[in-house]
């Protein structure tokens, strides 16, 4: 099974633990997925499925659009609400002007200080560790780009925002800086992506779904009333729509059979992108082929080799 799958995942699980839970129900042990959510986020986590967690490469910088709440008033330690207070409540009355004014700052290309609870590791060791054995943890600042970063509304000592960010950014910091920025203490409250690279949650399913299209059936209400539904087929990303930068080419039986070999072949000239994806019919994916010279191609990376059966 060859597969990108879109989980809309809920609170209280790790990235980790949506994989080894769609493990099982795919009864398929080769899952990655495409950037972690701490356990209090929900939204899109792309899961890739057999060969095609060799797509993971392509994805390791794809920017993140997030919608969340910042609870102004107090800090904690892991910079959001699953922490504990590491400063004294304090009543707060926000102004969206100045909220805004300060929103301003952390947009572009910034210095941001990871969390201490975050995956930044130490001397090879994860932070998140130290700061859990309550172990000194030295961090240093990394560059990061928040390319959006809107105010959308404020409620009490509570900002609802919206963000679009590159690989590597920490909303979970941005708050804990907007409480220091306005002396008050805050933290990250709640969190929801709603997009990765192409991915947003309109491609999202729920693990309920997932799991009630693998028994041959769509979740009602009425659990006892549920009725045949949606194949498992029409759950994952239609391949012609990954990576979208990369023009398609059919590829005849023969040019099929040699790339999925790991040969060179000529391949339709649709435009002259240096990398395009190569497909054998509508929806096997079988390479990733790089331009060698006019409409002649090498596969960099086969997704589908002649003796593994084609299934998506």
């Amino acid at each position: 099974m060859n597969a990108v799958l879109i989980i809309d995942k809920p609170a209280g699980l790790t990235s980790h633990d949506v994989v080894n839970r769609v493990r099982r129900i795919l009864n398929q042990r080769s899952i990655g997925h495409l950037g972690t959510l701490d356990p209090m986020a929900t939204g899109v986590l792309p899961l890739v499925v057999g060969s095609f967690t060799r797509l993971a490469q392509f994805y390791t910088t794809s920017e993140k659009t997030y919608e969340g709440t910042i609870r102004f008033g107090f800090s904690t330690d892991t910079y959001d609400a699953e922490g504990e207070p590491t400063s004294p409540p304090q009543d707060v009355t926000l102004q969206k002007d100045e909220l805004e004014t300060i929103a301003a700052k952390f947009r572009g290309v910034i210095e941001q200080l990871p969390p201490p609870f975050s995956a930044k590791k130490i001397q090879g060791v994860p932070a998140y560790k130290l700061a859990r054995k309550h172990k000194e943890v030295v961090l240093h600042p990394v560059q990061v780009e928040i390319k959006e970063f809107e105010i959308l509304s404020i409620d009490a000592a509570r900002a609802h925002f919206r963000a679009r960010v590159a690989s590597g950014t920490y909303m979970r910091s941005v708050a804990h800086d907007m409480g220091k920025a306005l002396g008050c203490g805050a933290h990250l409250e709640s969190l929801r992506r709603t997009a990765v690279a192409e991915f947003t949650l309109a491609d999202a399913h729920t693990l309920d779904e997932l799991a009630a299209a693998t028994a041959g059936k769509t979740p009602s209400e009425n659990s006892s009333d549920n009725q045949p539904g949606v194949a498992l087929l029409d759950l994952f990303v239609h391949p012609r729509k990954l990576l979208p930068d990369l023009p398609s080419v059919s590829a005849d039986e023969l040019s099929a059979a040699r790339i999925r070999d790991g040969r060179t072949v000529n391949l339709p000239e649709l435009s002259r992108a240096r990398q395009v994806k190569v497909f054998a019919g509508q929806r096997d994916l079988i390479a990733i082929a790089t331009r060698v010279a006019g409409s002649l191609f090498h596969p960099k990376l086969v997704l589908c080799a002649n003796d593994a059966p084609v299934r998506s």
